[in-house]
C-alpha cells in the first residue's frame, strides 16, 4: 500500500485550510482594504483586515506574517501559490512531520530527489533551514523557506540522525510533481485510497478510484490539508448532499455543503493519525458525524482554523486565519483533534491497515445465500 506522508467552498471557495507541504509534500483575520500605499502595518492593524491588492514588498509581507501572532500565517510568492494549489512545486523531496510538542522529523524522502541524493533518511530530525532553528518556525514558515526559490536555487538544511552530529547540507531545489492520491487493491473489490493533500483535481481522482469498489479505505494519515473545495468534493463522493462543516468569518455564519448524488452505500473506513490536519480533519469529522464512515487510527492533529488568501498587488499571497470551523455536529477539532471510532496503536502502520480491512469487512453486507431455499 502507498504510505501516507507524515509531517474553499464558502467565501467564493477562497479558503485554504493550511496544507503543510514540506518541499516534497508537506505546508489566515483581516476588515477594510489596506489599499496600495506602503504605509507601515502593525499586527494590530491587520487583524480583521482584507489585504487583497495591497502593494507590499516580499520583505514587508514576511514581516507582517511574523508580527501577526498567527501561527498558521504564511507568505507565498506567485509561483509558490500556483504550485501549492496545483500539485507541482520546486522542492527538495522531503516530507516531514511535527507532533504538538516534539521535534520536526523526516517522514518520507522522495526517491531520486535532492534530499535522497544528499543521504537524508526517514527518521532524521530537521534541525534548521537556512540557519534558522526549525523549532522556532511554524510549519507554514518552514514550507515557505524550503520552497522559497525556483528550481535550481539552493536551501541549506541541518539534519541529525539520532544523537549524531548535525549535518549542514546544501540542497538544490528541483521541479517536483506532488503525488497526492495513490491507490491499491488490498483485497478483491476493495479500493484503498491514500490522499496526501487536497490540491486541484484530488476530489475527481478519489471519485474515480472509488468507482465500482465494494468497499473503500480512505487513508488520510499524514494529510496536512489544502483546498477546502477539494475536501468538500471528496465528502460529496460519499454523501448525498447535506452539511460538511460551518465556520464564522467576519461575523457571518457560513456553511460548507456536499453536492447531492454521492455513493452512500459503499462501506467506508477512514484512516487517521496525528498527522491528519486541517481540511483532512474537516473531512474525517464530517464523515464521522454523518455516520457515513468508521474512523480507525489515532487522534488527529487538532488544527480547526480557516485561512483566507489575500492576493497582493504583485500576485503573491498572504494566508491568514479568519476563524474556526465546526463539524456537522457542532464540534471544533481545534486543539483537541478528532477521535477515531476504533483506536489503533501508534507506529504500527501494517497493523492499523489490517485493522481497517477487518472493520471494513464488518461493514460489508453478508453475501447472498446460493441455491434454492
Amino acid at each position: 500500500m502507498p504510505t501516507a506522508p507524515r509531517v474553499r467552498q464558502g467565501m467564493t471557495l477562497g479558503l485554504v485550510f493550511g496544507a503543510v507541504l514540506f518541499a516534497g509534500a508537506a505546508s489566515g483575520a483581516w476588515g477594510e482594504p489596506i489599499g496600495s500605499s506602503r504605509a507601515p502595518l502593525s499586527s494590530d492593524g491587520v487583524r480583521g483586515a482584507d489585504l487583497s491588492g495591497a502593494d507590499l514588498s516580499p520583505q514587508e509581507a514576511r514581516q507582517l506574517v511574523g508580527a501577526s501572532g498567527d501561527r498558521w500565517a504564511a507568505y507565498l510568492s506567485p509561483q509558490q501559490y500556483r504550485d501549492f494549489t496545483g500539485g507541482r512545486y520546486p522542492g527538495v523531496g522531503l516530507t516531514v512531520e511535527r507532533s504538538a510538542d516534539g521535534p520536526t522529523e523526516v517522514a518520507e524522502v522522495l526517491p531520486g530527489s535532492p534530499a535522497a541524493r544528499a543521504g537524508i533518511a526517514v527518521g532524521d530530525r530537521l534541525v534548521s533551514v537556512d540557519g534558522v532553528p526549525a523549532a522556532q518556525l511554524p510549519v507554514t514558515e518552514l514550507v515557505s523557506r524550503l520552497r522559497g526559490g525556483p528550481a535550481g536555487s539552493e536551501v541549506v538544511v541541518g539534519v541529525q540522525d539520532g544523537d549524531g552530529p548535525v549535518r549542514e547540507l546544501g540542497l538544490t531545489r528541483a521541479e517536483l510533481a506532488a503525488r497526492e492520491v495513490e491507490t491499491d487493491r488490498p483485497s478483491p473489490g476493495v479500493a484503498r485510497i491514500a490522499v496526501h493533500a487536497f490540491t486541484k483535481g484530488v476530489a475527481g481522482q478519489v471519485r474515480a478510484a472509488a468507482a465500482g469498489a465494494r468497499g473503500v479505505v480512505l487513508d488520510l494519515r499524514g494529510n496536512s490539508g489544502g483546498l477546502v473545495e477539494e475536501a468538500v468534493g471528496v465528502a460529496s463522493a460519499f454523501l448525498d448532499g447535506g452539511p460538511v462543516a460551518s465556520y464564522q468569518a467576519r461575523g457571518e455564519h457560513r456553511e460548507l455543503t456536499a453536492t447531492p448524488g454521492g455513493d452512500t452505500a459503499v462501506p467506508l473506513v477512514v484512516l487517521v493519525d496525528g498527522g491528519t490536519m486541517s481540511a483532512a480533519e474537516l473531512l474525517a469529522g464530517a464523515l464521522q458525524d454523518r455516520s457515513r464512515a468508521v474512523l480507525v487510527g489515532e487522534r488527529t492533529f487538532g488544527k480547526g482554523t480557516v485561512q483566507q488568501p489575500s492576493t497582493l498587488a504583485d500576485g503573491s499571497v498572504l494566508e491568514l486565519t479568519v476563524g474556526r470551523y465546526q463539524t456537522p455536529a457542532g464540534r471544533s477539532p481545534d486543539g483537541t483533534g478528532v477521535q477515531p471510532d476504533v483506536p489503533a496503536p501508534a507506529g504500527d502502520d501494517t497493523g492499523t491497515e489490517n485493522l481497517a480491512l477487518r472493520v471494513l469487512d464488518g461493514l460489508s453486507p453478508a453475501p447472498e445465500p446460493s441455491g434454492a431455499p
